[in-house]
């Protein structure tokens, strides 16, 4: 069985010009034909497909200064993960750049559905985490934003210090505790979870199973929604549970005294990706896109924001300002990565025995 996780080293930043848009210090110039003749002319059309969450944020603070720099007009197609990869599937979709979770990327990966990148094109990838450059291949788009998937819960319900994965196992949370549904983003990774506490360095379905249904008769519900989570721990219903945690402010704001824990063993990387879509007439502006994308200034509004953990390694954060985002280099040091292939292959088979031996 191939290893599940690997844990992520970083190495040594090296000093390039970031290349985004908006800042003398990000000096790189649109190369002509590019952008449809520079700033002359009709604008370039390139089409994005994503999420449409804190859209007016992305359209002002992103979108609007690239359209200025490049004389472009981005034009979005907003949607779930499913139902935007579908769409490229089923060629219904002039799209030239696409924003999925690296689950649903890896997806299109399989599928052919994807250019590969001229990472020269891109010299802000030397600027970002290791775990972000290249996350589903050298040959494919970077992780823009890393979140991580660790524990909230109420120190208030419960007298368990949550630590580590493991605690999730003390006798006192049961009946007061949610897990993610294995069809969810973050099932795969309790799994896994599940498997490292049972003792394994590598992955062992089995025994992540066996160790799964001893929590099957304490969890109250296994969710598919954040907002199911949200609901059930704002009313009290739950106690503790996995969640990412770019939603625990959702939660500290109904419950002040919640706490969120990066799991001493790492919590799970979560990573949304950009990649340029197969047959795009605008390959060498979507890559200048990707890059501006991941320039320190980028980055920054959107960690200020706190719309998108950052990625780039340069950003100096106050306690206030990462609060609430996956940041500095320790945390993301110690994030596990799942192996996103090796989920895709065995997705059903989990889904089957899921619904057979945890759900009955």
């Amino acid at each position: 069985m191939k290893t599940f996780v690997r844990t992520m080293l970083s190495v040594s930043a090296l000093s390039l010009a970031l290349a985004g848009c908006g800042s003398s210090d990000q000096g790189q110039q649109p190369q002509e034909g590019a952008t449809g003749g520079a700033a002359q002319g009709a604008p370039t059309k390139l089409v994005i497909s994503t999420w449409g969450f804190s859209e007016d944020f992305f359209r002002e603070e992103i979108y609007a200064p690239f359209e200025k720099e490049h004389n472009v007009e981005i034009v979005l197609e907003i949607g779930n993960n499913a139902e935007r990869l579908n769409k490229v599937r089923q060629g219904n979709s002039n799209v030239d750049l696409i924003y999925l979770s690296d689950y649903y990327a890896q997806q299109g990966i399989e599928d052919g559905l994807f250019e590969t990148i001229d990472r020269s094109r891109i010299p802000n990838l030397e600027e970002i985490y290791d775990i972000a450059k290249a996350p589903l291949g050298e040959e494919y788009g970077p992780a823009y934003t890393v979140g991580q998937f660790g524990i909230a819960y109420n120190p208030n319900l419960i007298e368990t210090e949550i630590k580590s994965w493991s605690d999730l196992w003390n006798p006192e949370l049961a009946g007061k505790m949610t897990l993610p549904s294995i069809t969810s983003t973050t099932g795969p990774m309790i799994l896994d979870a599940a498997s490292m506490v049972a003792g394994n360095e590598t992955f062992n379905e089995d025994q992540a199973f066996a160790k799964i249904k001893e929590l099957n008769d304490g969890v109250v519900k296994y969710y598919d929604k954040t907002s199911e989570y949200v609901n059930m721990f704002t009313q009290e219903e739950i106690a503790v549970g996995p969640i990412m945690e770019m939603y625990f402010k959702d939660i500290q704001a109904a419950v002040p005294d919640a706490k969120f824990v990066s799991p001493e063993e790492g919590g799970y990387a979560v990573m949304n990706t950009v990649n340029i879509v197969k047959g795009s007439k605008n390959k060498e502006l979507a890559e200048e896109f990707i890059n501006y994308q991941l320039s320190k200034e980028v980055q920054e509004k959107a960690a200020k924001a706190k719309v998108d953990s950052p990625v780039h390694k340069g950003l100096t954060l106050t306690e206030e300002e990462a609060q609430g985002i996956t940041y500095g280099e320790e945390t993301i040091n110690k994030l596990r990565m799942l192996e996103m292939k090796m989920v895709n292959d065995n997705s059903k088979t989990w889904i089957d025995r899921w619904n057979r031996e945890i759900i009955q």
